[in-house]
């Protein structure tokens, strides 16, 4: 029989003091996914509810203001 191991529990970046803002285009990057350049769920990105909406909210402006393509 396998053994199963734990795994590790991703912790929210923003709760441990990083701050993620729309004018810093490499940050950005992170949270957004491949090809089509969608936002990143929770689940890929390790933040919790109220910061993904940050992201989100980021990432559209970052979209807005051309920093960031809408699509490649």
């Amino acid at each position: 029989m396998p053994e199963f191991y734990r795994k590790k529990k991703k912790v929210c970046q923003m709760c441990a003091g990083k701050d993620v803002n729309y004018k810093d285009v490499e940050t950005i990057k992170r949270y957004v996914t491949g090809e089509k350049l969608k936002i990143a769920p929770r689940r890929i990105t390790g933040a919790c509810a109220k910061h993904q909406r940050h992201i989100a909210t980021e990432v559209k402006k970052a979209r807005f203001m051309a920093l960031i393509p809408f699509t490649k």
